[in-house]
């Protein structure tokens, strides 16, 4: 099975999940693009939910399928949210944030009872840190944010578009992406330390939010856990 159809099997598998009277967050990535698909398909046949969604993308693609959307601003908990992930590892601990969207993410995920992650079994790890770490960072004198996070002891780059300028998040803040050296036995300090950075919003780690696990494998199942 290729790494777009253990992708598409995942997402499929999280739609079935899905019953009628939830209300549910959608996450952003290429894996919950199918979760989406297969959500768009059974709205059509019948399902009754309401949706948020965690970027404009996924509430674009939601809002062309016919999905009920919601207005965020006017509800507090979801039943849950199904979302993807850079990196997860024994501990459900995560890496989000490669399709820019880390901070809305977990803003939805806090919001949710369960908190539903739909990946591809290259994304399981057995320790966090492969894969660079986005963390969004104000705007404003954001060379000096930077400086910062250099001083702390990490090596980061903004992140750019095809045409070389700055990537802007939807909510209007660049992107940061840390590269590590090494492979992180306590990714919670350094969460901390980019936290108590003047500039910094929010990193891509995300801890204790994952309820349920679904794993798209190359030899075609899907497992649950």
């Amino acid at each position: 099975m290729s790494k777009e159809a253990m992708k598409k099997a995942a997402g499929y598998k999280a739609a079935e999940l899905i019953q009628n009277g939830m209300q549910i967050g959608l996450g952003t990535g290429s894996t919950v693009f199918y979760f989406i698909e297969r959500l768009i398909s059974r709205c059509k046949e019948g399902l009754q939910i309401r949706a948020i969604a965690s970027s404009k993308h996924s509430y674009d693609l939601a809002k062309k399928g016919g999905v009920p959307l919601l207005d965020i601003e006017t509800i507090t908990h979801l039943d849950l949210t199904v979302d993807g992930a850079d990196e997860i590892d024994a501990k459900k601990r995560l890496i989000k944030g490669g399709g820019g969207a880390l901070v809305r993410e977990k803003i939805v995920a806090a919001m949710s009872k369960e908190l539903i992650i739909i990946i591809d079994e290259t994304k399981r790890v057995f320790a966090l840190g492969k894969c660079k770490l986005p963390v969004e960072v104000i705007p404003f004198a954001k060379q000096a944010t930077l400086h910062h996070i250099k001083k702390a002891g990490y090596t980061g780059h903004f992140r750019t578009q095809e045409d070389k300028t700055l990537y802007i998040t939807d909510n209007g803040n660049y992107i940061l992406d840390i590269h590590f050296e090494n492979l992180r036995d306590t990714p919670e300090k350094d969460h901390e330390k980019l936290l108590h950075i003047p500039g910094v919003v929010d990193t891509g780690f995300f801890f204790n939010l994952t309820g349920r696990v679904i794993t798209g494998f190359a030899d075609g199942q899907v497992v649950v856990n």
